[in-house]
């Protein structure tokens, strides 16, 4: 199986740690990753603010440079979500504007293979103990798009609970929204602000160490929040906890 790592943007720039751990981990289970060096946007910021139209020449490019994979991995729930919702719908806009097939064709190849983490290795590997260790009180995030969009469902939880040394606490309001939204934070600020402070005095109730998600665009806006409330609890993308051994433990 040839599979390739799809980083997104947000990771690439600011959570690089996170790509490397899925590597790492991947690489445990005999996995064989490869990084496209040519991947960019796959054109979420651009169609979820209305550009829909400048999307299209990101979405045609990510499948050219992922098209031959086997199976294409992220750890974002939100760009796999953009790519196994959207481009379709993507496809059939540019169908019902009369424009042809040719979109559609372009970027059927890869709707199928793109997986979220959690998704490839329960689904796909078939294992929910990755042999981790990680001795922290942890509680768990379902952000938006693996939740409603991926259906993600208990996968995420199943692998933390597999995780040695790790104690998991519900979340209160687990399903609600953390503000985030991409451009949403940007053009609310102030419910924004409310709603990731919600998020995070719920997270706090659980006595907590460590809140983890699979996606590092609303681990950003919920670790602000924490640092403003001065809350202590730390935001941790779940590829990293999964990476984490006790011959070699995440902080």
């Amino acid at each position: 199986m040839r599979v390739a790592l799809f980083l997104t943007c947000v990771n690439d720039t600011l959570y690089p740690d996170t790509g490397r751990a899925v590597v790492k981990l991947l690489t445990r289970l005999g996995v064989d990753v490869d990084f496209p060096m040519a991947q960019t946007c796959c054109g979420q910021a651009h169609y979820n603010t209305g550009y829909r139209r400048e999307a299209e020449p990101l979405a045609r490019y990510f499948s050219d440079v992922f098209g031959e994979y086997d199976a294409i991995v992220t750890p974002s729930g939100s760009c796999g979500a953009m790519v196994r919702e959207l481009y379709p719908r993507m496809g059939e806009r540019a169908r019902a504007e009369g424009r042809g097939d040719t979109l559609a064709v372009t970027l059927a190849p890869v709707v199928p293979k793109t997986y979220e983490l959690t998704e490839f290795l329960v689904d796909v590997l078939g294992v929910t103990d990755v042999g981790a260790y990680y001795p922290h009180k942890v509680t768990y995030h379902p952000t938006c798009h693996g939740l409603r969009g991926l259906g993600l469902g208990e996968r995420p939880l199943r692998l933390l609970q597999a995780v040695k040394g790790l104690e998991l606490v519900e979340l209160p309001g687990a399903d609600e929204c953390c503000g985030f939204g991409g451009t949403f934070a940007l053009k609310n600020p102030d419910v924004s602000a409310a709603m990731g402070a919600d998020k995070v005095r719920n997270a706090e109730s659980t006595g907590a160490e460590v809140l983890c998600a699979a996606d590092n665009s609303c681990l950003m806006h919920i670790g602000g929040t924490m640092t403003r409330l001065r809350t202590g609890i730390r935001p941790v993308h779940i590829a990293e906890i999964l990476a984490s051994t006790e011959e070699e433990p995440a902080v």
